[in-house]
């Protein structure tokens, strides 16, 4: 499961990470404005966003993503402790508040909580393209009822670019998501998989929404 922290305090936010690293693969954002890049352009489980910070504030980082339709998880971490506070946050579209100063235990509670939750959520849904369906929890993806054969990360990509439908994603960040920070193979391996995607699309006429963009990524548009 893959987290994205932004919190402007490093100290703090390194911090989070030694308490949610045993669990969870963190990536950190210093500022609202890179967390907001961040959040937007990636597919993260959560995000543990702060309220007081520089370029955008959490407000407005959780006002444009959700105004931009991306419906991940927000924990909302802050010392800003008021009823007014609290309302306002979970008004723009937070999922759960939790005040500072934190015990572990209950950050990683509350963050598995949220998880399951939006989980429980998706798998009951299927992502729909024109008239392509990709049905989470089954694993199957179907082009006007007939289905399209998809191996495991090649099922993965598609899942991640419609998700991320109209928006550029690069290799590394497709790479990061489906292979993981760990892996030992290099980010050509996104291309290798983008193109046998697109051979599988094509059977159906879909490969022609999978657009390159030569030296920076993939996305799926109409």
């Amino acid at each position: 499961m893959k987290v994205l922290i932004v919190e402007d305090d490093k100290i703090l936010s390194e911090t989070i990470k030694q308490c949610l690293k045993d669990k969870f693969d963190i990536e950190q954002a210093y500022d609202g404005y890179d967390g907001y890049i961040y959040a937007k352009g990636n597919i993260y489980d959560a995000i543990i966003l702060d309220i007081m910070m520089p370029e955008m504030n959490g407000y407005e980082v959780l006002q444009k993503l959700r105004s931009n339709e991306v419906l991940t998880p927000v924990l909302i971490l802050t010392a800003k402790d008021s009823l007014n506070d609290k309302v306002k946050g979970l008004s723009l579209g937070a999922d759960d508040y939790l005040i500072k100063p934190f015990e572990r235990e209950e950050l990683i509670a509350r963050l598995e909580a949220l998880i399951r939750r939006n989980n429980d959520f998706f798998t009951n849904d299927i992502l729909e393209f024109k008239d392509l369906k990709l049905n989470i929890k089954s694993r199957k993806v179907e082009i006007n009822g007939e289905e399209v054969n998809l191996q495991k990360k090649q099922f993965e990509l598609l899942e991640y670019l419609i998700k991320s439908k109209d928006t550029i994603i690069t290799k590394e960040q497709i790479f990061d998501r489906i292979w993981g920070f760990d892996s030992y193979t290099s980010t050509n391996v996104v291309e290798v998989y983008a193109s046998v995607l697109r051979k599988e699309l094509k059977k159906f006429g879909y490969d022609k929404y999978i657009k390159t963009l030569r030296g920076v990524g993939y996305m799926i548009s109409e």
